[in-house]
């Protein structure tokens, strides 16, 4: 192992380290009393201009390490330097059924539109939430990639790589996991750019769920469960942004993007009954902005703003065969298609393979 890897308990170690960050953060904010942390002398010190109070974030699972680094700079602002927060980061899907449940939440940021389209259906979000022509209501973008062990031993580089004999793939579930929806689409459009039909994009689906290993409730566990497994034969559907993550963190592996890929696209929101709307607000606008964007993209993620995304175009290259969701179908079409609960076609294969398809 060389001074630039580290080992795979060491990487997990760290990981959960982060998470008990995340919390104690939390823990804090709440500790101080209706997570309201100016009081007193301290409060009427504070600019009126700045909102204060905390910010209860729920997410998905995979930028929860970037989080916390983009709260500290969110912090440093003028808008931030009295704003705490409360985390709440899982699989996407189970995050949005929760809030729907009741669970407390000022900014929601999912992986799927859906996740989000779910609380605007309960007036939990603005029916305006992507009213914005520049990012229609996306804070980070990214592709679906490969991620194999270090040195790509088996020389993946394709999709029909991917059930060559012998190969392992990690996906996770997509009952509870927006990035498994994000793979699987991207699988089944990748055949699509080939010149495939759908009845032969279908097979490929079952092809793919079949050699499928593990299916973790959420990236952040599949990934995990990937690097645990550590066999040279694996390879994992991820975030581009997550693998970027890893490497980051010195985790010993490679990842290849193929010739067609899916951008993912990943919402966020204010939420209509939030208790701190103007921090919120003013965090939400910090992702949002140039200073935020550009923070997100040196941590592995595409930025929404053009201007952004140029600046980083080498780092970010985009693959020939590049198509977005609506290539498919959208959201509101694949919803059902593909993994509505009796019929979808994803639903079905899974069903046979005995794997759950709950949502809870």
């Amino acid at each position: 192992m060389s001074r630039q890897e580290i080992s795979t308990d060491e990487w997990i170690s760290n990981r959960h380290t982060s998470r008990r960050r995340l919390m104690a953060c939390a823990a804090a904010a709440l500790a101080a009393g209706g997570g309201v942390v100016a009081t007193g002398a301290a409060a009427a010190a504070s600019s009126s201009s700045s909102p204060s109070g905390t910010v209860s974030l729920v997410a998905y699972s995979t930028p929860e390490p970037a989080y916390l680094q983009l709260v500290d700079k969110f912090q440093q602002t003028t808008a931030g330097k009295n704003v705490k927060f409360s985390y709440s980061f899982g699989p996407s899907g189970t995050e949005s059924r929760n809030v729907a449940a009741g669970q407390p939440a000022d900014v929601v940021n999912f992986s799927l539109a859906t996740d989000m389209e779910r609380l605007v259906k309960d007036k939990l979000v603005s029916s305006s939430w992507n009213s914005n022509t520049t990012t229609r209501g996306m804070v980070t973008d990214s592709v679906v990639v490969f991620v194999v062990p270090k040195g790509n031993p088996e020389h993946i580089t394709s999709w029909q790589d991917l059930v060559k004999p012998g190969v392992r793939i990690f996906t996770p579930n997509p009952f509870s996991s927006g990035s498994a929806r994000w793979n699987l689409m991207a699988a089944y459009g990748a055949e699509l750019k080939q010149g495939k039909s759908t009845s032969q994009a279908q097979s490929f689906l079952q092809s793919i769920l079949s050699k499928t290993v593990a299916q973790s409730a959420s990236a952040a566990d599949e990934l995990q469960a990937f690097v645990q497994d550590g066999n040279k034969h694996d390879v994992l559907l991820d975030y581009e942004d997550d693998a970027i993550q890893a490497q980051r963190s010195k985790v010993a592996l490679s990842y290849v993007i193929p010739p067609q890929s899916l951008l993912i696209e990943n919402p966020i929101a204010v939420t209509t009954n939030s208790k701190n709307a103007a921090a919120a607000k003013a965090f939400v606008t910090y992702l949002l902005s140039p200073a935020g964007q550009t923070e997100w993209a040196q941590l592995g993620y595409r930025s929404v703003r053009p201007a952004v995304e140029a600046k980083f175009r080498t780092k970010f290259p985009d693959p020939k065969g590049l198509f977005t969701i609506q290539y498919v179908g959208g959201w509101d079409s694949i919803a059902t298609k593909f993994f509505g609960a009796t019929s979808g076609i994803v639903t079905q294969i899974e069903q046979h393979l005995g794997v759950s398809t709950s949502s809870s």
